[in-house]
Formats: C-alpha cells, structure tokens, sequence
C-alpha cells in the first residue's frame, strides 16, 4: 500500500490547515506528517484513519491507484472489515477460520487459497473482486499453484519458456496472458489452463471484462444456444473450437 502524500498535502492546504493544525487533529507529530506528504514515510493504517478523520475525507481514497501493487490483499481485507465495523474476531468466526490466521492475511505475511477469500468476502458480503481485483484470481491461483510446487518466478519463467517479468505481471495482476503462454505454464505445473479461467471469481470477474456490446451479444437466444453446446464439449472438441476462433482472428 503505497499512502498518496501529495494528495493529503493538497487536501490539508485546501481546508486551510498548517502541518501544525493538520498534524494536532490527527494526533502525529508535526515531522512525521511532513514526511508521510514527501512520501519518505508509510504510515500505518491506524495513522491513516486519524488523517483521513482529521482531513474529513475518505481513507481509501488517500491510497494510490497507480502504483506496482496498488492496494494488498491484506490491506484490502482489513479496510473493508474496518467499513464493515467487523472486529478480527467477527470476521474469523464468521469466515470459519482462526484469528491468528486472519491477522497474517491481514499483515501480508501469508497468501490464503481462493476458497478461504471466498469465506471472507461471503462474510463481509462483497464481490471476490473487491479483494482481488480484475485479474487478481489468476494471478493468484498462479502464484499458489507455483509456491505449492517450490518454484521461484525464474524457475517458471525458464521451464515456460518465458521471461520472470511476465510470470511476475501475470501474478501481480497487471497484464492477461494469452491462451497459449497459460498452456506453456500449466504444462510446466502439470494444470489445465482452464484452472487458471475457471469461475472460482464468480460470472461478474468474467463479464466485467467484457465489453458492453459483447455482454449484450450474450445475451441473444442464438449465442446462448451455442454456449450451451460449448458446455457439451470434449476437450478435443474445445481445443478445436478455440484454434479456429484464434485462426479467424488472425486472417481479419
């Protein structure tokens, strides 16, 4: 989590406070706040709230969208069960897994498995992605299925015949891969590629990166017809179907 400094300072120069005046309501010193807008300082969560209190403005919104990781996935669960007003107590029994372990999601020190997440989120009653993000699950499921195995990004990435860069992007989120670079690492993994694209995000992670037009064409009683004959496929069959889409594509 990477705290935007040059938005609190601009938000403290609007509602007209000094460091002094900003730095009393939130009960910091008047350096340490000085440093948090230089970006030399990470505050904690908890210094966070009392700025974003002390500034009457949203703490989520203090947060920079741009950077490499953007929110954690720890940072993200703690933000949402503060929303939520759920101590960790609360949100452990209700998720049905223990608080230490819930602390260490929390504080980024453990990755937990898809279906935990799904406790959790079903627990604070909001999407998969919320926590994850768009492309998060398979990036995530990458990084599980990769750590299980005990290979490093380079070990993958040389076996794959692709770079570390990638594997990292792919885990991280930021970049879909293609159909064949998800068959290159599953055959490494010994995964079907369908793993990684299943629905363990839940339909609203798979429509959400479609286009509108294309949620729409969906919809038509023709399409529906063909996808419920995909549903039917073999393997072979699939393979064959998605060669011939890819094929298409190429020759328009």
């Amino acid at each position: 989590m990477r705290v935007c400094g040059k938005r609190i300072r601009e938000l403290r120069e609007e509602r007209g406070y000094s460091l002094q005046d900003l730095a009393s309501k939130a009960e910091v010193s008047v350096s340490y706040l000085s440093e948090i807008e230089r970006g030399a300082k990470k505050p904690s969560l908890k210094t966070l709230e009392k700025i974003a209190r002390a500034l009457n403005f949203p703490r989520e919104q203090l947060v920079e969208a741009g950077n490499e990781r953007g929110i954690a996935l720890g940072d993200r669960v703690r933000l949402l069960r503060e929303k939520r007003g759920k101590s960790l107590s609360t949100l452990a029994e209700e998720a049905g897994i223990s608080i230490s372990y819930l602390s260490e999601i929390e504080r980024g020190n453990v990755y937990p498995a898809i279906d935990t997440l799904k406790k959790i989120t079903a627990a604070l009653d909001v999407p998969l992605s919320a926590i994850i993000g768009t492309g998060g699950s398979l990036g995530h499921k990458l990084r599980q299925a990769r750590e299980e195995q005990g290979l490093t990004q380079a070990d993958l990435a040389r076996a794959a015949g692709v770079s570390a860069g990638l594997i990292g992007q792919i885990e991280q989120g930021k970049v879909q891969p293609s159909l064949k670079t998800l068959e290159k690492i599953g055959g490494v993994l010994n995964i079907s590629p369908c793993y990684f694209i299943a629905d363990d995000a839940g339909l609203d992670e798979v429509l959400n990166q479609m286009s509108p037009e294309v949620r729409r064409l969906l919809m038509e009683p023709k399409v529906q017809s063909v996808l419920r004959l995909v549903c039917n496929c073999t393997e072979d069959e699939l393979r064959f179907i998605l060669n011939f889409i890819q094929l298409y594509k190429r020759c328009h």
